[in-house]
């Protein structure tokens, strides 16, 4: 479980403005290294690589790259906004951490900004004997990278923003998620399994700090702040929930000697924004499935096959969710208490909206029944009970959906009613 800055750092690391940073000051540095290295260079080598021979190099090398990151500019924002409008709105931010658009077009910009720094240094007289072969070798290593960075831009461009790789990004996010509340359970904290309700009455109410969905608790904060002032925390507010500036994120029982103090830190612990996030958000990843494929099943889509290969990567997710936790798995914050990521929550998360949406649609009601017939078999009793209970829901809907009562009758017969 790693901590709140950690998880800033590494939501940072996703952004492409900061790897385009990190190369394009990469790239200055190599390019000022070699007014450094002068002196150490051979003068053989330097009547061999002189200027002339690497200005056309970095003109053709700066030209080209300018030319290429425009295009791939281009490229990217058509892809998000296809993305957005075809698979679920949801998709563009799983786009914008698409680690190898961002590496390949930081390259880019990184080789076009070295060229123009070093062509700049060359006019200026800053680059005298050596430094013209040491850019002459950098040069050739930066080529190397574009020819790499081209070929994967190439190969990557063949599935970014298909339906079937979009599908495959989020089912695999929201399968980190599952496994982020599954190992250890409960975020490493003290389960409350009968949910907020069993929160004490004698609590304290800690207020949020901002409005909107809960994205990121850093549990070892909690703890850290549960131990100093011999607390117990009890949050309310999970990832996923949205709250209310003032509203309650958790609660403390015990009497620390600062109220305001331990509640303010409390708070700090708990990143809200306007959106929600993946990392810990369990449910999250099922609404965006669900969205998938619900927007295929609607009538200027009408994509029934996508619907029913949501629906089988959806039910898998939720057989590795009943399965049983490994029993090395131990409380590492004792003292700070975390309801739950229901079995219930994650089924209505999952088919509640296909079901409704697919009713009349003989092939999805089939396909979602045999999902959940399955899942009735799972390790986990909670979502044994929920998946008989969504089973009895999807049901109902195409009974009252589908046109034709051969149809309702090969359901019937189909769950055993018939």
């Amino acid at each position: 479980m790693f901590s709140k800055t950690f998880w800033r750092l590494l939501r940072l690391s996703r952004q492409l403005g900061v790897r385009i940073t990190l190369i394009a000051v990469l790239a200055i540095v190599a390019a000022g290294a070699a007014a450094v290295i002068d002196p150490l260079i051979p003068d053989r080598l330097v009547e061999r690589l002189g200027p002339e021979s690497v200005m056309p190099i970095l003109d053709i090398l700066s030209t080209s790259m300018l030319a290429v990151t425009t295009f791939s500019l281009s490229v990217m924002v058509s892809v998000h906004r296809s993305a957005s409008s075809q698979v679920t709105p949801r998709s563009h931010r799983v786009l914008l951490e698409d680690t190898t658009t961002q590496t390949v077009l930081a390259t880019f910009i990184g080789a076009f900004i070295f060229a123009l720094v070093a062509s700049i240094l060359f006019r200026a007289g800053v680059y005298e004997g050596g430094a013209s072969v040491v850019v002459f070798a950098v040069t050739v290593g930066v080529v190397g990278l574009v020819i790499l960075a081209i070929l994967r831009w190439i190969d990557h461009l063949s599935d970014l923003g298909s339906m079937d790789e979009m599908i495959r990004v989020v089912e695999r996010r929201a399968e980190n998620s599952l496994l982020f509340w599954r190992k250890p359970p409960h975020l490493g904290g003290s389960p409350l399994d009968d949910g907020i309700d069993a929160i004490p009455s004698d609590s304290a109410a800690v207020p949020a700090d901002a409005t909107g969905y809960v994205q990121f608790i850093d549990m070892a904060a909690l703890s850290h702040a549960a131990e100093a002032d011999d607390l117990d925390i009890y949050v309310s507010a999970p990832p996923g929930h949205f709250v209310l500036t003032d509203g309650p994120v958790a609660h403390i029982v015990g009497t620390p000697s600062d109220i305001e103090k331990t509640s303010a830190r409390i708070a700090q612990a708990f990143t809200i924004a306007d959106v929600r996030s993946f990392e810990q958000d369990a449910r999250f990843g099922f609404v965006v499935l669900a969205e998938v494929a619900t927007r295929a099943l609607s009538p200027g889509i009408n994509d029934q096959g996508t619907a029913i290969d949501v629906i089988g990567r959806l039910e898998r997710l939720l057989w590795r969710f009943g399965a049983e936790v490994e029993p090395d798995e131990d409380i590492r914050h004792p003292r700070v208490w975390v309801p739950p990521t229901r079995a219930a929550d994650l089924m209505h998360d999952a088919y509640a909206a296909i079901a409704r949406d697919g009713a009349a649609k003989i092939e999805i009601a089939i396909r979602l029944q045999q999902a959940l017939a399955r899942l009735q078999k799972a390790q986990d009793t909670r979502l044994r009970t929920a998946a008989r209970d969504m089973a009895e829901t999807a049901h109902a809907y195409a009974e009252g959906a589908l046109p034709l009562a051969a149809e309702r009758e090969a359901l019937r017969r189909m769950r055993g009613l018939g």
